[in-house]
């Protein structure tokens, strides 16, 4: 099933499909009628080709201790194999069965609320030895019984898996173990470290360690955040190690990863560090939901996408699930799932999979719609999803489209230690429970700005080596508060090799630990940034003062800047005399700091950006500062006409996607040559710089020479 491996990051190397999947979750345990054959055949003629079968149905395998039933696997698996269609199965662990909770209820996680009670899935304790005992056989007995099945291409461990907060006796006490190897049983290094003589929180005694969950130590919380997202990357390597123990040579170990929820996907996902999870996986799998209709902007697919690539050192992975009807106000305008469709492809998506095949008619999730309504017959969506299948199996554009890879030259750096940090001393407030600024709100303000740019980025982590920098021409650094001294070494000297180095407010604050840097801030760069601060504020109403260079911009014209533009916090800054000043505040007593600075080291450059600056004046801003970084190009000069993603396929073509999310036509100038391979004059040549026009929701697809 699948091709060579292919580069990735630490860790396993990245496998690859041979073809582009499409598909959707499939459970005949749902169903409300025996139609698997209509199903089936519904699906052959709509061109999709795979179906995820059986990740939420312990209860169902096993209904009894040690009694499995494998009717509905088997059901699926032969009737796909009549269909040419190929199946992933997932590890059903994610949702525990009611004997399992009433033989061991403490299976169920003990959260800082109390104990969970059954009912909703992903409640359970991942280090509970019970748990893991049965979760073992249940895996071990589903897997035997598949992995010979010539319809199984891959195995999906778990399910958006997370720690679920747990605080149970079991995760505490491991995580003092843990404490004990970090600090080498060194009680005074961990005191001092964490700050704990504050309010009498000092431990002298490891037999005395208490319960961390009402804990005001926000070092402590943190350093208890991280051990429990290193059980959730163990976790899911425990469960991948026992299915290769029986998959077939070329079945692939794959993960659904997902984001911070805003009842959408919408940021770095605080319970997993996807870097280190996504070791474990020879493919990487993520699940991306978003707004539709006319809120469709195609962002959140492109962060989604962006991050999942990044996480196996840009390698192809699979979307598992999106949206088909989805929930309430997601219903597709005519034109948008297929754009959708293609939108995950343009990241370097190798698989487009629904969530989920069917309407299903009980329980939680009955109004989150799948291709097909409750009546389960044929209608617009269901329509359009094979008009996307039955074009990409196409050879002349599955393969053009397959395995696309990026060459960016920008990378926004992310930490889920800084994320925590800064809900415990959020933006506004330095307390928990600040108003609606959070640290995915600076990533996503940077990264929308960047994506309306046409700036395509890809992420690396706060550990990235000195080599991974070295690739990219520009690295960001949104509200990077926590950052361990190597990071800060790497990021000076990527600077001064020539790296186009952009931070803002709220970055370089605390060491790993959360301790607070006590020299200069920005520790150990302010003369790489040609100026320091000691004090900051609230912004209110606060608004930009511009030099020339920034002054200019359109966005000026139109009032970006004015006050209300600096927002959560102000950051008071003191350039040194060599430092560019690109902006003050426009305040009557703040007037006489610097808010935006730009300074010259070594053979780089590095820019402070000292406010979360409203959105189109962070667009504006970081447009600026590509143009400084020598990013600036035909891509960019279409930013607000038409979305740009561009790449190199498996046979080393160049493809460049123009997607129009607009009700509006598009008329713009094609920034490439080549072939159209889709769009109003498909199969036609054209020439860089030759009018195009892309329809309403719609987009086109320009395959290049061999580059």
């Amino acid at each position: 099933m699948t091709d060579k491996p292919s580069a990735g990051t630490d860790g396993r190397p990245a496998m690859q499909v041979d073809r582009i999947l499409f598909g959707a979750a499939y459970y005949d345990e749902y169903m409300p009628e025996d139609r698997i054959e209509t199903d089936m055949r519904m699906m052959e003629a709509a061109g999709i080709t795979t179906i995820r079968i059986a990740e939420s149905t312990w209860s169902t395998l096993e209904p009894q201790p040690g009694e499995f039933d494998f009717t509905h696997v088997d059901r699926a698996l032969e009737a796909a194999g009549r269909h040419g269609i190929q199946v992933i199965v997932g590890t059903p662990t994610y949702a525990v069965p009611a004997w399992l909770v009433h033989m061991h209820p403490d299976v169920l996680a003990r959260t800082p609320q109390g104990q969970q009670t059954y009912g909703a899935r992903q409640i359970m304790d991942i280090v509970n030895p019970a748990y893991r005992w049965y979760g073992e056989r249940v895996i071990r007995t589903l897997v035997a019984h598949v992995a010979d099945h010539p319809s199984v291409i891959g195995y999906q461990v778990d399910n958006e898996t997370k720690y679920y907060d747990c605080v149970s006796p079991d995760m505490q006490a491991l995580f003092v173990k843990h404490l004990r190897k970090v600090f080498h049983d060194d009680l005074d290094a961990l005191n001092r470290e964490f700050g704990l003589d504050y309010w009498s929180n000092r431990v002298d005694s490891w037999q005395d360690f208490p319960d961390v969950t009402a804990t005001i130590n926000g070092s402590l919380a943190a350093e208890f955040d991280k051990f429990r997202r290193s059980l959730v990357s163990e976790y899911l390597s425990w469960q991948a190690d026992i299915v290769r123990e029986y998959a077939r040579p070329g079945q692939f170990v794959t993960h659904n990863f997902d984001f911070e929820w805003r009842g959408y996907s919408y940021g770095v996902q605080p319970a997993v560090d996807h870097f280190q999870a996504a070791k474990a996986l020879d493919i990487a799998g993520v699940d991306i939901y978003h707004p539709t209709e006319d809120d469709l902007t195609g962002k959140e697919i492109a962060f989604g996408g962006d991050m999942t690539r990044s996480i196996k050192g840009g390698a192809n992975y699979l979307v598992l699930e999106t949206e088909a009807q989805g929930q309430n106000g997601w219903l597709p305008y005519p034109g948008q799932l297929r754009l959708q469709a293609y939108s995950h492809l343009a990241s370097g998506a190798d698989g487009v999979m629904y969530w989920h095949w069917h309407s299903i008619h009980n329980s939680f999730e009955t109004y989150w719609k799948g291709l097909l309504s409750h009546d389960l017959e044929p209608n617009p969506t269901y329509e359009e999803a094979g008009v996307f299948g039955r074009e990409i199996a196409d050879p002349q554009v599955g393969e053009s489209l397959r395995h696309l890879r990026k060459r960016n030259r920008v990378a926004i750096m992310v930490s889920n230690e800084a994320l925590t940090a800064l809900n415990w001393f959020s933006l506004d407030t330095g307390f928990p429970g600040g108003t609606e600024y959070t640290y995915n709100d600076v990533v996503r303000r940077v990264y929308d700005a960047l994506f309306e740019l046409n700036v395509e980025c890809d992420f690396v982590n706060c550990d990235a080596s000195a080599d991974e920098l070295s690739r990219y021409a520009m690295i960001v650094t949104p509200a990077l508060y926590s950052t361990p001294g190597y990071t800060l070494e790497r990021l000076r000297e990527y600077a001064r090799q020539g790296g186009f180095l952009l931070s803002t407010v709220r970055s370089f604050v605390a060491d790993e630990y959360l301790k607070v840097w006590h020299d200069r801030a920005p520790h150990m760069l302010a003369d790489v940034f040609g100026m320091t601060y000691n004090q900051f504020t609230r912004a209110k109403e606060v608004g930009l003062t511009l030099a020339d260079g920034l002054g200019a911009t359109d966005s000026a014209k139109e009032g970006a800047f004015a006050p209300g533009c600096c927002q959560a916090l102000i950051e008071l800054l003191k350039p040194d005399a060599d430092t560019e000043v690109l902006a003050g505040y426009d305040h009557p007593v703040w007037s006489s700091y610097a808010a935006i600075t730009r300074h010259r080291f070594g053979q780089g450059q590095a820019e402070w950006v000292g406010s979360l600056l409203a959105p189109q004046a962070m667009k504006a801003v970081l447009a600026q500062a590509v143009k400084r970084a020598g990013l600036w190009g035909p891509t960019q000069d279409l930013a607000g006409r038409i979305a740009v993603r561009q790449g190199v396929n498996g046979r080393g073509e160049s493809v460049t996607y123009l997607l129009n999310y607009s009700p509006r036509p598009a008329a713009l100038a094609a920034p490439s040559a080549g072939r159209l391979l889709l769009g109003p004059d498909k199969g036609t040549q054209v020439a860089a710089g030759e009018d195009l026009k892309v329809n309403p929701w719609d987009l086109a697809v320009i395959v290049g020479t061999t580059g």
